[in-house]
């Protein structure tokens, strides 16, 4: 198994490496202008995907839809150098091994999330937007000058589908024979006037999971899910137009994917556990939201002048708890534990006024100013009923609030000086500024003692940020391009949110800066069949933004570290050997280490002499990065006759090894390296009138984990290792209709 995953993963990064940003799934005919061509808006105007001069991939919405994607980490498998990390805290996407990790939710992310064009900085704003939609762009490196917002790392910008000249409709329902479940979806759209369109999509999943709980007798994670959103366009003009998008979400995640592994080996994730009711309730996550969005164009002569306001609204509650299975316990299993509930609320407003020169002059320009303010409120329950440092019962409580209201507003533009037809110089600059105000306080609620410091902070933050970018272009041929970019990215300072004994001298951390160099060819030949892009990149961030856990005190160091570089090469190759058949590979090679990390927690490989006082990790490598990651994908089209084709779709997705535990234990925090199969056949009639469709996702079924920590003592009687199971292979049948 080892050796077939390495020769495919090698194969797919050797194949891209031949051709960066062309698609890595390709959109269909029906989403593009002609046969290959893409449509992207990463720079604030509509371009084709070859034209952008930036590293980036883009996933057609019907691409998600074919293989009933329901979130971020969906994407991963299709976007090399993307990896998302999944914890029973926040979902973290991170670019180029670089991401803000989960332990502290009051993170702003490194990589900034924008749906329909507003900011979604928090996973729980992004639930909704993850069905009906026309394209997800990943653009790669900062993006500080036209996205502005926390994009140090990257961006991903998720465009859903809208209204349609034509009245049209589907309806998929799908069974997961291996969740036991269903998945319900759809859309109606089209004219209710002649200026006013409409869409409105919804879809709705009922499905059990994949650990069965020997406490409860149930299949963990059971998900509930209902989405919805309705899209307005009015177009009274061809001077003017304005589409209002309102969506709702609420998703409802009953149990947990911990399970228990031993420290002294291999993660050899088993998909059993055992993990009763907490004092806090039963385990599992419940999150309302709400994102409503405004974007408006107004033709002034030549220049177009747009607005985006976009409102966003989320409740949540997360209750945690950790799987108390003895690991080659024969079934046994611990009582002591500990157990954690985190409830969010989090509103936010937001305001970006743009105005657009027309295309086809010596200089062309994009400039437009933004604006933010968002309130959020995190308590934390943490709840102790495990041995003490004495070898006594304890039985005890801990809350803790965190408060934090920011806003924030910027100036950007951008300017294209084209000096001939075939040579492009590109400038851009934002500046940024941000405030915040922020308090904790933790109480004890019952107990004999306070296990954890009981403590409080205040604080606020204002500061500046400036991040240029300047970009050359050159067509060396009418299809082949070629640019070298400079670009600075930065993210805002922050406060630590849930950390219990946190006081004024460690609440605050300061903001992280990162710079790029990046140069890349992007080539079309042969009439479009072939499209072959790769590039290379030096990244390097500085006061990085850290929290990391530290098991010898269970507990979160959070704060920054002083620098970390990741350089690579990320390419893609894309073959359209007939309009029935196609072949697309995509491919990353990353190295990412610390340049210097005074003060880090010690790695379980460091001696145990180590202290985080004096502990420096420059020259090791960065968490959760793998150095190989890459995809291939195959699409078939077979008719029979003037009534029926059949579809066939591959995919095979991987990553090399990598550690995915804060400590990088060599034992039992590596993932080890993987490649993932994916398949869907479709029966359809030629008018797609009807569909009948097997889908299968990680046929192989590999069993892997989104991350790994160590469960220590006193916190348990059994130390252990706690893994977080991802989905195994599951198989659905879908069937739909379309009119």
């Amino acid at each position: 198994m080892k050796s077939r995953n390495q020769i495919l993963l090698s194969g797919a990064a050797t194949i891209a490496m031949l051709g960066c940003a062309a698609p890595a799934m390709a959109q269909s005919a029906a989403d593009t202008t002609d046969a290959n061509e893409i449509i992207v808006t990463a720079q604030k105007r509509e371009q084709n995907l070859q034209d952008v001069p930036i590293s980036m991939e883009v996933v057609s919405g019907d691409r998600l839809d074919d293989f009933n994607s329901n979130d971020i980490k969906s994407v991963m498998n299709y976007t090399p150098n993307v990896f998302v990390q999944s914890t029973a805290g926040n979902d973290v996407i991170y670019i180029r091994g670089f991401g803000s990790p989960p332990a502290n939710f009051a993170f702003d992310q490194s990589v900034s999330l924008y749906v329909d064009g507003v900011y979604a900085g928090r996973s729980r704003q992004a639930q909704a937007p993850f069905f009906d939609l026309a394209r997800v762009e990943v653009l790669r490196g900062p993006q500080g000058a036209l996205f502005g917002k926390n994009t140090a790392a990257g961006a991903v910008s998720v465009v859903s589908a809208g209204p349609t000249k034509d009245f049209e409709g589907k309806l998929s329902a799908n069974y997961n024979f291996d969740f036991k479940g269903t998945d319900f979806s759809g859309y109606l759209a089209g004219p209710i006037t002649d200026t006013l369109g409409a869409r409105l999509a919804m879809k709705v999943v009922n499905q059990q999971g994949y650990i069965r709980n020997l406490a409860t007798n149930h299949d963990d994670p059971e998900v509930k899910q209902q989405l919805l959103r309705l899209t307005l366009k009015w177009e009274p003009s061809s001077a003017f137009d304005y589409t209002a998008k309102v969506e709702y979400a609420n998703r409802d995640v009953i149990g947990g994917v911990t399970v228990s592994s031993p420290l002294t080996s291999g993660q050899n994730p088993q998909r059993v556990r055992y993990l009763e009711k907490s004092a806090l309730g039963d385990e599992g996550t419940k999150t309302k939201s709400v994102m409503v969005s405004g974007t408006g164009n107004l033709s002034i002569g030549d220049y177009t002048l747009t607005s985006v306001t976009g409102y966003s609204w989320f409740n949540a509650n997360i209750v945690n708890g950790f799987d108390q299975m003895i690991p080659n316990g024969g079934g046994a299993h611990t009582n002591n534990s500990v157990y954690n509930s985190f409830p969010e609320r989090f509103e936010q407003f937001s305001q970006e006024l743009r105005i657009l020169s027309p295309t086809g002059r010596t200089f062309e320009f994009v400039a437009g100013a933004y604006y933010d303010h968002a309130k959020y409120r995190l308590d934390q329950l943490q709840g102790f009923n495990i041995l003490n440092l004495f070898g006594s019962p304890y039985f005890g409580r801990i809350d803790s609030r965190f408060n934090q209201t920011a806003e924030s507003y910027s100036v950007f533009g951008q300017g294209t000086f084209n000096i001939s037809d075939a040579f492009r110089v590109i400038g851009s600059l934002r500046y940024s500024h941000t405030s915040k105000d922020g308090d904790f306080a933790s109480r004890l609620v019952y107990g004999p003692f306070a296990i954890r410091p009981i403590s409080s902070a205040v604080g606020s933050i204002s500061e500046g940020n400036v991040d240029p970018s300047a970009t050359v272009q050159y067509d060396i041929a009418p299809r082949i391009m070629v640019y070298a970019t400079f670009g600075r990215g930065s993210k805002s300072g922050g406060f630590v949110s849930n950390t219990l004994g946190t006081t004024n001298a460690t609440f605050a951390f300061k903001p992280e800066r990162s710079r790029n160099y990046e140069a890349g060819i992007k080539s079309t030949l042969l009439d479009g069949k072939v499209v072959a892009n790769v590039s290379v990149y030096d990244t390097q961030f500085k006061n990085l933004q850290v929290s990391v856990y530290q098991p010898a005190t269970s507990s979160y160091l959070t704060g920054n570290a002083a620098s970390a570089t990741s350089k690579g090469i990320e390419g893609s190759l894309a073959l359209y050997l007939s309009p029935n058949f196609d072949i697309q590979a995509s491919g990353a090679y990353q190295d990412v280490k610390y340049d210097d990390y005074p003060g880090a927690a010690c790695l379980a490989s460091q001696p145990t002499t180590c202290l985080p006082a004096t502990n420096n990790l420059a020259g090791y490598r960065v968490a959760y990065s793998s150095k190989y990651t890459g995809n291939v994908s195959a699409h078939g089209r077979f008719d029979f006759g003037d009534d029926l084709k059949l579809d066939i779709t591959g995919v095979a997705s991987g990553r090399s090894k990598y550690f995915d535990s804060d400590n990088q234990s060599p034992i039992f925090g590596v993932q080890k390296g993987y490649v993932k199969l994916d398949l869907r056949v479709q029966l359809a009639d030629q008018d797609d009138r009807w569909f009948l469709a097997f889908v299968g996702k990680n046929l192989t079924n590999e069993l892997t984990t989104g991350s790994a920590f160590n469960l220590p003592a006193p916190i348990t009687a059994v130390p252990r290792a706690i893994l977080y199971l991802e989905p195994p292979r599951n198989l659905s049948i879908e069937a739909g209709f379309k009119f």
